[in-house]
């Protein structure tokens, strides 16, 4: 219980940094002055300068930026439905004016997500603003309309309703449309710097580039041959020869890329301004300045450059002394923020990683370029032009069109329609697809299209990958909490603790239902919401009393054994919260109807710590808890969060939503400040997160389809200062969440079957996970859910095999074309519990792991001489003797000295004597692959490790000394571990 005090929890750290963000990673805004050699201003601009966070503090640490995920923003994957999901396929396009006399298009389609036998409706919204697109659940027993779509789009009113558009030509136009958010293609500027050149007309004039500029380009892409090029241009001259005869052209993650570099361009003699250059690089969003020279000599600042075109610059400085890459990005000030953040510091010396890094960032940047006024209004006005001269051409052929199919609901044939039109509809369907195929087809040959990137996004684990945590899960789960590394679960069946690998333990009855709980280790409690309506009560635990119970198997607790743990004054409670950052004093928040009770609890660790060694584990925390006031709501919140002030003296504030507003509450005082007002007919509050801005507060409103981030100021005179902000910014997501988790960088939204990955910083989509039956289950450390995997019946695979084979994830374009839903036919759908590890969210940094409340594994086995093997536990602070010991003792293990239980199966006892024999067949180990980690569980294990029968894994090595001593060759820095063979515990070599 002692240690309990004095040691934080790794998971209460983690779940109170997950709340923590700032946008300095992201490099901050500056006036950036060029002059001439007589030292008189030339040109000024202001530019966010992103150089790394090197004047930070460099520790590795979770939440400091050593290395970052590098991820395509706003993926066209994901992002161009109408391409992906209906074109070439049947579906249904209306057309209608809303109040305003804005002319509007509708497409919807009912699809198979992924074939992963999850049915939605996937529906776009074409207006003069921008498309908007939302996903519905399907049901078989209840239609949609065109209105109820609509109105989930916050589009009520109409001045003419939609009317189905049925000529096949229209998938064409609609296709166009969606063109307009941007091209799939990109060009890119490369201008080429010598040392102490200072303007543009002297880098322009560069003939050649240096040795180690070459060296880059073969690095950016390939050399190819502009005369009879095939693919994409990027504007240069493929017949003439004009813009030259070569450049540098590549493919990455779909997208065409061709560079207009400097040197390549053609060069004048007689025109010292170098029109012909500036020409193309000049009308380039991004352009990468490759510069000479020493960082002690004049560096490259944007304003150099003469262009209201360029928007971006990629400053690159390559150092031969340890051959290795610098990267500095200037955006102008109107650029919203994209990533990937910059390393710090950020210097490259892979450069192969440096590559991926800067084509990300570059990609991204152009994309968010395309944001700022100066391009979106040009948007704006091209869409309402399309738009407008697609409905005059439309309309008055719709109304020549007059048959009952105007009527219809969204379903493919009318099944009480006549037989000659519903064989006219099938002859009318048949052509709609063929047309919709014929152009899809086209546009990809064209090069209009990006490529399944299903494939390659999946070639490296990304952070918010699953882990299998339990398999077959029969109870259904009302909430949870995770304890330590494992999961303390309200079911329908009782209160079960669950550790991955080990049976459930039963804590309390099924008399005692828990509908919302926290696991507060670093306080000892465990605080419950019971049963419901009237009878509702809070409950607190001292998680050292629940331990107790588990490790002495007492008898199982039920409902009546607790009722010395009730909080008086809270029957009737519907809702409770917590505050995040309870460091001296912990906060709770009660909810009975309209009434809010604040509760707290103050502590010295000190006082604690006496407190504890003279304690019973029996005896109840309630006395020390006290009731400081009430504050009457006018309605009963349906979402509820506390936000710590600056100071937590009179400043905290609780936020809470009811009816169509998200209110502030002061704490001390009880006044009520408007928020957020909604502005649709019909809400569905998710969620309001507390996050700290560099640690200002701030909320993130989530409601519908819509996420909004508000910044909160401090209270000056006794009210929040509530008014817009530069900070503040709103996205919508493409369905509705049931709950939504924030993890700094990501903010994650979990709907009945997809994970829909996010941005914190700018809202921009990452990755849409589809996965069935999908249910959150707890978030304030580590994220579990549970989903349906489908499992053969006559699979007698281990759980370890099943959860690599069955983690929820987007299929690949293989896969989707070699399983169709006839092959899963005999497979019995199964409920698992998924875990994504937060410290795999928030920073990759190694954490020393959590201690679970359940007991530890251990490797007791006995050698041949009667010693008995070291109990070893998952530590990172080993001796180097102990360290030697463990690993000479687990190699001796591995080659059978030591006594072992039986291989279970005929295949492992041959695996087992090949080993012992040292039979060549056997992969051996190589010291020069990377480290991955595993998936089933947070562990890191050589990627060379081989898998045989029964999921188990084998590393050889001859020397214990060089065992101990491989991290030191590691190129990930990870730690390497072994595995043994029979028994599957992990002996930690840190």
């Amino acid at each position: 219980l002692i240690k309990h005090f004095c040691s934080s929890s790794v998971s209460e750290d983690l779940g109170c940094r997950r709340g923590e963000f700032s946008r300095k990673h992201y490099g901050s805004v500056e006036l950036l002055i060029s002059s001439d050699a007589d030292g008189a201003i030339q040109r000024a601009g202001r530019f966010r300068v992103e150089n790394g966070s090197s004047g930070e503090n460099t520790d590795c640490t979770p939440g400091t930026w050593h290395r970052t995920d590098v991820h395509l923003e706003n993926p066209e994957y994901h992002t161009r439905w109408y391409f992906k999901y209906f074109l070439g396929k049947v579906h249904q396009n209306y057309i209608g004016t809303d109040a305003e006399k804005n002319p509007f298009f509708l497409s919807v389609v009912l699809s198979d997500q992924n074939n992963q036998r999850v049915p939605q409706y996937h529906s776009i919204l074409w207006r003069k603003t921008g498309t908007q697109k939302i996903c519905l659940p399907y049901s078989p027993t209840k239609t949609l309309s065109v209105k109820s779509i609509l109105s989930a789009m916050s589009l009520d009113k109409f001045e003419k309703s939609p009317r189905e558009i049925f000529h096949p030509e229209i998938q064409k136009d609609l296709l166009v449309l969606e063109e307009q958010e941007g091209s799939v293609n990109f060009k890119f500027g490369v201008l080429y710097a010598k040392d102490g050149q200072l303007t543009d007309d002297e880098m322009f004039s560069n003939e050649i580039g240096s040795e180690s500029f070459q060296r880059f380009l073969r690095l950016l892409g390939d050399t190819v041959t502009l005369k009879g090029w095939a693919g994409y241009r990027g504007g240069l001259d493929i017949k003439n020869d004009t813009t030259g005869t070569c450049s540098i052209y590549t493919v990455f993650q779909g997208h065409e890329i061709m560079f207009h570099v400097s040197t390549m361009l053609p060069y004048s003699r007689e025109n010292k301004q170098q029109v012909e250059r500036k020409r193309h690089i000049g009308n380039d969003i991004v352009t990468i300045v490759f510069q000479e020279g020493e960082e002690s000599s004049p560096a490259f600042k944007p304003s150099m450059i003469r262009s209201h075109f360029t928007h971006i610059f990629a400053l690159v400085r390559y150092n031969k002394q340890n051959d290795s890459y610098r990267l500095k990005i200037f955006s102008e000030e109107s650029v919203p923020l994209f990533g990937p953040p910059l390393p710090s510091p950020p210097v490259f010396t892979n450069h192969q990683e440096f590559r991926n890094f800067v084509l990300v960032k570059l990609i991204n940047g152009e994309k968010a370029t395309l944001e700022t006024p100066t391009f979106s209004q040009k948007r704006q006005r091209t869409l309402d032009m399309l738009i407008r001269s697609l409905y005059q051409d439309l309309m008055p052929d719709l109304h020549k069109v007059n048959n009952m199919l105007n009527r219809r609901s969204f379903s493919d044939v009318l099944p009480e329609s006549p037989k000659s039109t519903r064989k006219k509809e099938e002859a009318r369907q048949a052509e709609f697809v063929r047309l919709g195929q014929a152009l899809k087809l086209k546009t990809t040959v064209k090069g209009d299209a990006t490529a399944n990137l299903a494939t390659t996004s999946f070639c490296k684990k990304e952070p918010w990958e699953s882990q299998s945590f339990c398999s077959n899960f029969p109870h259904e789960v009302v909430c949870a909490d995770s304890w330590g590394q494992s999961l303390l679960v309200s079911t329908d069946a009782g209160i079960l603790l669950i550790d991955d690998g080990q049976p459930s333990v039963q804590v309390f009855d099924k008399t005692l239902q828990i509908k919302q709980m926290h696991v507060l280790e670093t306080l000892d409690l465990l605080v419950a919401r019971t049963d419901k309506g009237k009878d509702s009560r809070l409950l607190v635990f001292r998680l050292s009393a629940v331990q107790k119970d588990i490790e002495t198997k007492q008898v199982i607790r039920s409902k009546y054994d607790c009722r010395e743990n009730k909080l008086e004054r809270t029957k009737g409670c519907h809702l409770y919260a917590i505050n995040t950052h309870h460091g001296s004093e912990l906060r709770i928040v009660v909810a009975i109807r309209n009434k809010l009770l604040l509760v707290t609890k103050k502590y010295s660790l000190c006082n604690s710590l006496t407190r504890s060694s003279v304690l019973s584990s029996s005896e109840s925390p309630v006395e020390e808890f006290q009731y400081i006031r009430e504050i009457c709501l006018s309605d009963p919140p349906v979402v509820m969060t506390l936000v710590d002030g600056p100071t937590g003296d009179s400043d905290n504030m609780i936020c809470v939503a009811y009816r169509h507003q998200f209110d502030l509450v002061n704490e001390s005082t009880g006044e009520s400040y408007r928020l957020h007002h909604v502005e649709t007919n019909k809400v569905n509050f998710v969620a309001a997160i507390d996050v700290y801005e560099d640690g200002e507060a701030g909320l993130l409103l989530c409601y519908n389809y819509v996420c909004q981030y508000r910044k909160v100021y401090p209270f000056n005179g006794g009210c929040p200062l509530i008014q817009p902000s530069a900070y503040d910014f709103q996205f919508s997501w493409n369905q509705v969440p049931c709950a939504v988790v924030c993890a700094f960088p990501y903010i994650l939204a979990f709907t009945t079957d997809s994970i829909e990955i996010r941005l914190v910083v700018n809202g921009n989509l990452v990755h849409t996970a589809v996965v069935p039956e999908l249910q959150l289950v707890a978030s304030r450390s580590d994220i579990y859910f549970k989903a349906t995997a489908a499992v053969s019946e006559s699979s007698d695979s281990s759980s370890k095999e099943m959860s690599s084979r069955n983690s929820p994830q987007t299929p690949t374009a293989s896969e989707m074309s070699e399983c169709p839903l006839s092959s899963l036919e005999g497979e019995v759908p199964c409920k698992n519990l998924y875990k994504i590890p937060l410290s795999n969210l928030v920073g990759r940094s190694i954490e020393r792991p959590l201690k679970s409340p359940l007991a530890p594994k251990v490797i007791t086995s006995t050698t041949s001489s009667g010693i008995a093997s070291i109990p070893v536990t998952h530590s990172l602070s080993l001796s180097r003797m102990e360290i030697k010991e463990i690993a000479s003792r687990t190699r001796k293990e591995l080659l059978g000295l030591l006594d072992e239980p039986t291989p279970k199966t005929e295949s492992a006892q041959k695996q087992k004597k090949a080993f012992q024999r040292g039979d060549p067949s056997l992969p051996q180990s190589d010291p020069k692959q990377g480290t991955v980690r595993s998936t089933s569980s947070d562990r890191i294990v050589s990627s060379s490790f081989e898998s045989y029968s029964e999921g188990h894994h084998l590393s050889t090595s001859s020397d214990p000394n060089t065992l101990a001593n491989r991290e030191e060759s590691s190129p990930s820095g990870y730690p390497f571990q072994l595995i043994s063979l029979y028994d599957e515990d992990i002996i930690d070599l840190k």
